[in-house]
């Protein structure tokens, strides 16, 4: 949990080394998400975080909240990115600093074996960490993709693509498809050189290649067609369309970079 913990600082940190000396053109830049600037993109990971809070500290609130709010879809995840479009940029990014390093403390003490409610499935604190790791590193590719900075890589990502690894039968039910029943394989080399794997050596459904490509595919952030993965089998096929690390509705994902 310590390294953990440590992982996600260090990911919000690298985000708020983009944004800290941002004027206020920067922070309304668009950004690949339609409809979302700099400043949306800092909001929503300020919104997320204050959720988790609340998951951490008043479950049943919480899951009530959830039910209520979101009875009609996920319209407030836009109200929350939008809460701080229009707000002073420093208070911005003073609330967000204050919320993520509340997330880093407080969820480091939840106990192993309770499980939070969230919008998708209920989840270990352990979990929930690195979901606010993923997401930050995912908003955070939109910030650079906008400001057109090329970020570097680090082993952080594997908390990223064990995500990944996890949630493939979520991806299937979110869109009314069952869960695969075969085992999967995934062999993805980490920014450093190192061989991660999951699953069995001899599954038929094999997803090789760069972490990075294959977080930037779970994340919905790259078309398959601008990734070096390689695919093999019909249900890690079948899988792709669906590949989605986050919790909520279907996303739509982007369109190829190369076309356009």
């Amino acid at each position: 949990m310590d390294g953990l913990v440590a992982d996600l600082v260090a990911e919000g940190e690298e985000l708020d080394f983009l944004v800290k000396d941002l004027d206020a053109a920067g922070w309304a830049m668009e950004t690949p998400a339609a409809g979302w600037t700099v400043a949306h993109q800092v909001s929503h990971l300020a919104w997320t975080d204050r959720c988790a809070l609340s998951s951490a500290q008043d479950p049943e609130g919480f899951a009530a909240t959830v039910e209520r709010d979101f009875a009609d879809g996920f319209g407030p995840v836009e109200l929350g990115a939008a809460e701080g479009a229009g707000e002073e940029p420093a208070a911005l990014l003073k609330r967000w600093r204050a919320g993520r390093a509340e997330v880093a403390r407080v969820l480091a003490e939840v106990p192993a074996e309770v499980r939070m409610p969230w919008f998708g499935p209920p989840m270990k604190a352990r979990s929930m960490l690195t979901a606010r790791l993923m997401e930050t590193w995912a908003h955070g590719q939109d910030v650079a993709d906008a400001l057109g900075v090329d970020r570097v890589p680090t082993d952080r990502l594997r908390h990223v693509v064990h995500l990944g690894v996890r949630t493939v039968g979520f991806a299937f039910a979110v869109h009314g498809r069952p869960a695969p029943t075969s085992p999967f394989r995934f062999e993805l080399r980490s920014p450093t050189g190192q061989l991660w794997t999951w699953g069995e050596e001899d599954a038929a459904d094999r997803v090789s290649g760069p972490a990075l490509d294959f977080c930037l595919l779970i994340t919905q952030r790259r078309h398959l067609d601008d990734l070096a993965l390689t695919v093999e089998g019909d249900t890690a096929r079948a899988w792709l369309p669906y590949a989605q690390v986050f919790a909520g509705p279907p996303g739509e994902g982007r369109g190829p970079l190369r076309r356009a």
